[in-house]
Order: C-alpha cells, then sequence, then structure tokens
C-alpha cells in the first residue's frame, strides 16, 4: 500500500475537482496534491469527520484529532501520547499547519513525502503502536460500513464509492490539506502591516534572521524540511538513521515549522523542551537573556488565532444532516 502511494506521490499537480477553490488571501501558491486525489468539498467533509473518529483506531479509543488538537495548532499538549493498549509513545505530535505544502511530514521517515503515505502510520505503524489496525483493514471498513452516512459520505466523494483504507486515507489528507495558517501577526506583518507585530516581536523578527534561526526555519512555512542533528544523540531515539541505517544520520531530526510554536508545546522531537526559552537555548548559538526573551516575544507572533478556532476544521456537529 505505502509502495503505491508512493508512486502516486510523484505525479504531484494541483488537482482539484470541478467546484474546488483555495482560498485568494493566503499568500501562497496552491499546493501540491496528487494526481489521484483531487480535491473536492465532499472529500474534505469525509475526511474531517474521520479525523475526529475514534472508530479509526482497535479499541475505539483514539482519533487522529486525539494527539491533533487544534486549539494546541493541531498538536499535542504532553510531550508523547500512548497508543491503544497504553503502548508508549515515542515522539511528539508535531502541528499540522499547512502541511499540504512540506515535502516530509514525520522527525525521521524520509519515506513520508505526502499526506497519504504519512497517514499509514499512525493507523497501521508498530514502532511505536499508535491506533493499532495493523492487520484490521478489514474490521475499519466494515465499522465504517456499518453507517448509513459514511456509505452516502464515501459515494459522494469516490467514483468507486468504496469504503477501503486507500479511500480512508485519501479523504484524510484532503481534509488535512485545508489546514491552511496565514493570519498570524508575522503574515500580516510580510504583507506590510507593520504595526501587526508589537516593538519587542519586530526586534526578534530581526534576531531570527541575523542570528541564523531562518536558515533551518526557512520560507514562509518556516521550516527547509531537511534534518539536523542538535547535541549528542540520545539513546532512546536514534532519530533518522533507523530508517537510512546510515550512521551519520544518527540523532538528525526534521526540522519542525514554527507555525503557531507558542500553542504547540511541549517541544523538541520527544517533547523534553518544556518552555520556549528551553527550545532556543538547545540550538547551537550563544545568545543573551534579553534576546532570547525578544525571540519568544517574535515566536508568540506566530500564533493564528483563525486557525486555531476556524469552524471548518473542528470536530464535526452534524453529518448527513444528524447531530454526530
Amino acid at each position: 500500500m505505502r509502495r503505491l502511494w508512493a508512486a502516486a506521490a510523484l505525479l504531484l499537480v494541483a488537482a482539484v475537482a470541478p467546484g474546488w477553490q483555495w482560498p485568494q488571501d493566503t499568500g501562497f501558491d496552491p499546493p501540491p496534491v496528487p494526481a489521484g486525489n483531487a480535491m473536492s468539498a465532499a472529500k474534505v467533509e469525509l475526511g474531517r469527520r474521520l479525523f475526529y473518529d475514534a472508530d479509526l483506531s482497535s479499541d475505539g479509543t483514539l482519533a487522529c484529532s486525539s494527539c491533533h488538537e487544534q486549539r494546541h495548532g493541531f498538536a499535542d499538549s504532553v510531550a508523547t501520547r500512548s497508543g491503544v493498549g497504553d503502548h508508549a509513545g515515542k515522539r511528539n505530535a508535531p502541528g499540522l499547519a499547512n502541511v499540504a505544502w512540506l515535502p516530509r511530514l514525520t522527525y525521521a521517515d524520509p519515506g513520508a513525502t505526502s499526506l497519504e503515505i504519512q497517514a499509514l502510520t499512525p493507523l497501521l505503524g508498530e514502532n511505536p503502536v499508535e491506533m493499532g489496525m495493523k492487520g484490521q483493514e478489514a474490521e475499519l471498513a466494515r465499522r465504517l460500513k456499518a453507517d448509513a452516512c459514511y456509505r452516502r459520505s464515501f459515494a459522494g466523494a469516490f467514483p468507486d464509492a468504496r469504503i477501503t483504507l486507500p479511500n480512508i486515507v485519501a479523504a484524510l489528507a484532503a481534509f488535512q490539506r485545508t489546514m491552511i495558517s496565514s493570519d498570524a501577526p508575522y503574515d500580516r506583518f510580510r504583507r506590510g502591516e507593520a504595526a501587526a507585530l508589537t516593538g519587542p516581536q519586530r526586534e526578534g523578527e530581526r534576531l531570527f534572521r541575523t542570528s541564523g534561526c531562518s536558515s533551518c526555519h526557512a520560507g514562509p512555512h518556516l521550516t527547509d524540511a531537511a534534518y539536523h542533528r542538535l547535541g549528542d544523540p540520545a539513546p532512546s531515539d536514534a532519530g533518522l538513521v533507523e530508517q537510512t541505517g546510515l550512521e551519520e544520520d544518527r540523532g538528525r531530526f526534521r526540522t519542525p515549522s514554527l507555525r503557531n510554536v507558542a500553542i504547540t508545546g511541549p517541544w523538541w522531537h520527544d517533547g523534553t523542551a518544556t518552555s520556549l526559552e528551553d527550545a532556543i537555548r538547545r540550538h547551537p548559538v550563544s545568545l543573551a537573556d534579553r534576546d532570547i526573551a525578544a525571540l519568544v516575544a517574535f515566536l508568540h507572533g506566530l500564533t493564528d488565532e483563525r486557525f486555531r478556532t476556524d469552524p471548518r476544521l473542528a470536530r464535526p456537529d452534524t453529518a448527513c444532516g444528524k447531530r454526530l
């Protein structure tokens, strides 16, 4: 399954169904979309319901939203979250703002290059076990087929109308592509609204550019999506080497996006940084306390309140005209 999606991900276009429109006020070009998974309102709405449905986990206790909460910028509020059956978590759940544009989607798996591929990791993964559906794909389809509304929704979203794992992850990916954050004070500042950032935030923005932060937290999505090593590798998590087998990749992790970073804590790939100040001090750059305070002020200017409260991204109240 993963190989099929990897092949499909090579054919990236701005695929949309008739009537679909990307928002025009983001300042970003439309994101790449696999040719086999065109955007449509029906598919997005189906993916939204699936994202909040704990039936996607083996014991019915975890939904995607359990680890990706809107009020936290679709990140988690704990260092690592246990999977079904109390399987220990391994890494902190990152925020999902603007994931549609990111070429790499996890901390240390270079194969996770599309949202369709990435969705298979929490659903089927075994290191660690998260939603615990490996080997239970037929049961997942059976659960959803038992709901007449899901049957209607899949029929409206997909030409084959089938409730299958590929269609489930396609719908989840379509919904996540609508998680667009572009209205933080920093965004308005970049669009020419000088007063959008406070004086300390503007000083922090200057330091962010001049002290080297922006070399890795680069571009409009504030990540170069590359792998870096900061400090000595922790024995509990070898990082990228687990996938590549290359010793030089030990302790290397993908640069996280800083969008909404002030509300996505705790920080670091393992959630061990309990404050923004702590996270900044772990970087190999010498900064005075006043400079760290300015950087923290700037990072608060990356919070997009419209994103964290957008009802179109929230748990749906109804489906097929009935309350959930």
